[in-house]
């Protein structure tokens, strides 16, 4: 079922056992989960069906940290959510991301990735990739022409990705939300503030607004947060009528720990030998591509260099190509790009190169270390809701700056040592941490970590079930809860997640 919440009368009352606030990944997941599911599951999403720049506008906010992306054009907000303009890049974070390590503080997620595991196979058709297999050996046995570089797995290994569609959950899953009998989507129904019992124990109902001024109540058993991670924590944030730094912000960790992927250019490869290594495994092709590799260092090389995780893209290159940050190659019509996902058709029918390239780009995709100052808090200025607008301050710690060097030395050496070629670095990459970052500075449009998972209140706004810690039938579904970012993708683990949180839902008592 659907309706406009505009065309709704003013004050309306509308109930339901579950809530989910936000139609993105995270919210769209979950609700297909519970179709025929006999519960009357409430989907609330703030647009409409396709984008409006007034809508998007109340997604602006500042930028007080690091060069970033506008705020605005990080996410988008209408059925579908980013998926709208993902780029459908998946693959699984690795065992050594869920555990602690002593190099890395605030590091250790309370499940193991064996329990996400699971879920991982059903999230591979939401997304629509699949098969369920994720090393070279395998995709290699379906296709011979895929050859790993012989690499010696204690020190290096190829880490494979799979490629979506990419799955638009806006176009693929709006006949089934709408066709459902008891699932209800409400589009236009922007929650302004989560109204809680006298001590903040319990979550009573939302108060929703349009932008046409009508205001409704949304009251249901349970209430999951799934409107992507810098807007979950502005919504905790801005309900503090009962508390007055924010739901479950007890102690002030709410917005604390924004993460991104720190995606840049590092280094340059030349192949060696008559004949080159085939690299035939690391190419991809916007639309082509249905996996391909990427090389990462093992668990005992980052453990013995005390490093944060990575891994590397090649793309054909010259080695006098210069860097270049994505921040700055932001322009009106690749935000236009981004805000409707359309690409040219010039990206779309790039054909591959004709002759095998020996010089190729190093593309680093690397984790951040959490970090508490690195967070989302809330401006003096209101938007056309009257709620207030965002503050990104983005940081970095040193361990982010020193990972790039150690990586690329050990990466150099082993590419020697197998004879796949001569590893060059980029100028700031050998340059001492204290340096600081380099103008090619550039992010993944990944946002995690703003309602982290702990078992701990002191230490994470979740526990280990992503329900807010001291609020008896409140829950964040999406990155946001990652307590550490891994360095793939995270729409796919973010998908496998609420999957976990639907099932524990379903299973426990209201």
């Amino acid at each position: 079922m659907h309706t406009d919440a505009r065309d709704l009368e003013p004050g309306s009352l509308i109930e339901g056992d579950l809530c989910i606030v936000g139609a993105g990944a995270a919210g769209i997941s979950m609700a297909l989960e519970w179709i025929g599911a006999g519960r009357r599951v409430l989907l609330l999403e703030g647009g409409g069906f396709d984008y409006d720049p007034h809508m998007q506008d109340l997604y602006r906010g500042d930028n007080i940290g690091l060069p970033y992306y506008p705020i605005q054009s990080a996410r988008l907000h209408f059925f579908g959510g980013t998926t709208g303009h993902w780029a459908g890049f998946c693959s699984t974070m690795d065992p050594l991301d869920f555990a602690v390590r002593d190099w890395v503080p605030h590091s250790g997620w309370p499940i193991a990735r064996t329990e996400l595991d699971p879920y991982y196979k059903r999230a591979l058709s939401v997304v629509q990739i699949g098969p369920d297999e994720w090393t070279a050996e395998a995709w290699q046995r379906r296709d011979p022409s895929l050859v790993p570089f012989p690499l010696d797995r204690n020190v290096a290994w190829t880490k494979m990705w799979q490629f979506s569609a990419p799955a638009r959950f806006g176009v693929l899953y709006r006949k089934p939300i709408v066709d459902a009998p008891d699932v209800h989507l409400y589009t236009h129904a922007n929650v302004v503030e989560i109204i809680s019992n006298e001590n903040a124990s319990a979550v009573q109902e939302l108060r929703v607004r349009t932008l046409e001024g009508k205001e409704h109540r949304v009251r249901a058993k349970r209430f999951v947060l799934a409107c992507c991670t810098i807007q979950n924590a502005r919504l905790l944030l801005a309900s503090n009528g009962q508390a007055s730094a924010g739901l479950g912000n007890a102690n002030d960790l709410v917005g604390r720990y924004f993460m991104e992927h720190l995606e840049m250019p590092s280094g340059n490869l030349v192949t060696l030998g008559r004949t080159p290594p085939s690299v035939q495994m690391y190419d991809w092709g916007w639309g082509r591509t249905k996996a391909r590799g990427e090389i990462a260092l093992s668990q005992e090389v980052q453990r013995r260099r005390r490093i944060l995780n990575a891994t590397v893209s090649l793309s054909p290159a010259a080695l006098s190509d210069p860097p270049q940050s994505t921040f700055q190659q932001i322009n009106p019509q690749l935000i236009e790009m981004f805000h409707t996902g359309k690409l040219s058709d010039d990206v779309l029918k790039t054909p591959p190169p004709s002759a095998v390239p020996r010089t190729f780009q190093l593309m680093t995709r690397q984790e951040q270390a959490p970090n508490p100052a690195s967070r989302v808090t809330l401006s003096t200025e209101r938007d056309a809701l009257g709620m207030p607008r965002t503050r990104l301050d983005w940081r970095l710690t040193e361990l982010d700056r020193s990972s790039f060097a150690a990586f690329y030395e050990e990466l150099g050496c082993e590419f020697g040592r197998a004879g796949v070629g001569r590893l060059q670095m980029r100028d700031w990459v050998m340059q001492p941490p204290n340096a600081g970052w380099p103008p090619s500075l550039s992010g993944g449009w990944h946002h995690m970590g703003t309602t982290r998972m702990s078992p701990d209140p002191k230490q994470g706004v979740v526990d280990v079930n992503c329900r807010v810690h001291g609020i008896a039938n409140l829950y964040v579904a999406g990155a946001a809860v990652f307590p550490t970012a891994g360095c793939v993708n995270p729409t796919f683990s973010l998908v496998a997640l609420t999957l976990r949180l639907s099932d524990y839902l379903k299973h426990s008592s209201a």
